[in-house]
């Protein structure tokens, strides 16, 4: 009984001297410790204000219309933002004032940019792309009467490849498109079914049927022009730009290029070199960067 008596006295007395602890044993204890658990009490957070925003200075409209776009967009930035802010009258109506005076640059700019392109037709797209219905009609039909001659004239020179497979049947209609470019520019056609020749499929590098591909013929160029299904104006374009890049007559940066439009608006490099790549060095397409034989 007495044992006992002692020890809650002994507990007692260490619980009242850990409770009269000064603060600066409770809040740095030996070890680092940190926390409530610790009888560190956490830093009370800042009450201080934000400063406040600054009202930005408007400059007279004279010297306003010297600065740059960006200068300008951001003083209209900083005037919404104090706008925004203080919520006056006056201060939102400077921000349109600034919006409205950018409206004005712009609307000046934009009738600049018309007398430049009646001035100088060589950079307004109306002189290789008319608009009018008629006039898109004529020049449609130039640009396919000029691709098909082309084509035609490359007949013995290159083939048209389709890889199919028996279980296709988005081949079957592709196929029929492809005799269609055949009728039209009497290029040979050849329809390779990769499950009965498999190794074709690894050696072309196809893996996706329908897969189509212009092969220079005695040579091991080539090149895909659709894969999937393609609608025939597009895969006639597509085969002649193909030709034109693997016979040298344009180089990678001309890829885009139409029938017509060479040397033109549309023409990457109608008016010089573009990049470090056209600038001189030979980028067209090598016999040895295609590989692969003819199939």
């Amino acid at each position: 009984m007495s044992g006992a008596l002692l020890a809650s006295l002994a507990a007692a007395a260490v619980l009242s001297s850990a409770a009269q602890a000064s603060p600066e044993s409770r809040t740095a204890p030996p070890d680092g410790r940190q926390g409530y658990w610790w009888y560190q009490a956490p830093e009370p957070e800042s009450t201080a204000d934000e400063e406040p925003l600054p009202k930005p200075r408007i400059p007279p409209m004279a010297e306003l219309a010297a600065w740059t776009p960006p200068r300008i967009r951001k003083l209209i930035e900083d005037q919404r933002d104090y706008a925004a802010t203080v919520l006056t009258v006056e201060a939102v109506a400077d921000f349109w004032r600034l919006e409205d005076f950018a409206r004005r640059k712009a609307r000046a700019f934009a009738g600049l940019t018309q007398i430049a392109m009646l001035q100088h037709p060589e950079l307004n797209a109306k002189s290789a792309n008319p608009m009018v219905g008629d006039a898109r009609a004529q020049l449609a039909a130039q640009k396919d009467s000029i691709r098909n001659a082309y084509l035609r004239a490359k007949s013995n020179e290159f083939a048209l490849v389709m890889f199919s497979r028996v279980s296709c049947g988005y081949c079957r209609v592709q196929w029929p498109i492809i005799q269609r470019f055949q009728d039209e520019t009497g290029w040979q056609v050849t329809r390779i079914d990769l499950d009965e020749r498999p190794e074709a499929g690894s050696r072309f590098g196809v893996e996706v049927t329908p897969t189509t591909m212009v092969i220079r013929r005695s040579s091991r160029q080539r090149m895909i022009v659709a894969t999937g299904v393609e609608a025939y104006p597009t895969l006639a374009q597509m085969t002649y730009q193909a030709v034109r890049l693997l016979r040298g007559d344009i180089r990678p940066e001309q890829f885009m290029t139409g029938p017509g439009e060479d040397a033109g608006f549309f023409d990457a490099l109608g008016n010089g070199p573009v990049g470090a790549s056209s600038a001189g060095r030979d980028a067209t397409i090598s016999e040895t960067s295609m590989g692969g034989d003819a199939p």
